[in-house]
């Protein structure tokens, strides 16, 4: 049970941090978000130099000094919903950081940059001699060999560890892909009716 256990928890700690870093991806550069990052009123992330550049690109005429936008105000979209960025004085600099991403980011960057953990093999508890080497379909749980052949689950369907990770990973990030799907298209929807509120808006105050 301990080795199985171990290995459980070795798969979910790998998975967490594979998907911590899909989350901490900048849609602009696609890397990892650089210091400082910024929050959009949509709630998305971007790094400030990232929204600095897609400010420039969607305000071409703005001056320009020494690589920086001098202008203050302006709009652009958010890259991730399309949300209207409305910009104040202070122009990309307004905009709020996202400290507990930045500290995230360091975060993940300090375990990323340990020394890789030396894993053991599992091996089974009924069969000390044996490794945990394939996955008890029925049971749901890795095993041994001599446990298909003689022990627990020689009635049961198996098959090799390695080719149940691999389709257990590919369902897991098909499920993601298909959550953000919908969260873009929910933000979509969203942002269609912020507009028509808006243009109701501005026909009613004409209308009076």
């Amino acid at each position: 049970m301990s080795a199985t256990l171990n290995y459980k928890s070795f798969s979910k700690e790998q998975q967490t941090m594979d998907n911590l870093e899909k989350q901490l991806i900048c849609p602009i550069c696609l890397e990892m978000f650089t210091k400082p990052v910024v929050i959009l009123p949509c709630q998305h992330n971007l790094c400030r130099k990232c929204a600095s550049d897609i400010f420039q690109a969607s305000n071409p005429y703005l001056p320009i000094r020494g690589g920086t936008t001098v202008a203050s105000g302006g709009r652009f979209r958010c890259p991730s919903c399309r949300h209207e960025v409305v910009l104040d004085r202070h122009g990309v600099y307004g905009l709020q950081r996202n400290l507990l991403v930045e500290n995230i980011i360091d975060i993940y960057k300090q375990e990323s940059s340990r020394p890789e953990r030396k894993t053991e093999q599992p091996m089974c508890e009924e069969h000390e001699d044996e490794k945990i080497n394939i996955y008890c379909l029925n049971c749901e749980v890795p095993t041994c060999s001599m446990c298909k052949v003689f022990g627990a689950h020689k009635d049961c369907q198996v098959a090799p560890l390695s080719n149940v990770y691999q389709r257990q990973k590919s369902e897991l990030s098909d499920g993601i892909a298909v959550l953000v799907g919908s969260n873009d298209r929910v933000q979509g929807i969203v942002t269609q009716l912020e507009e028509t509120c808006r243009t109701v808006e501005v026909s009613n105050h004409y209308l009076i």
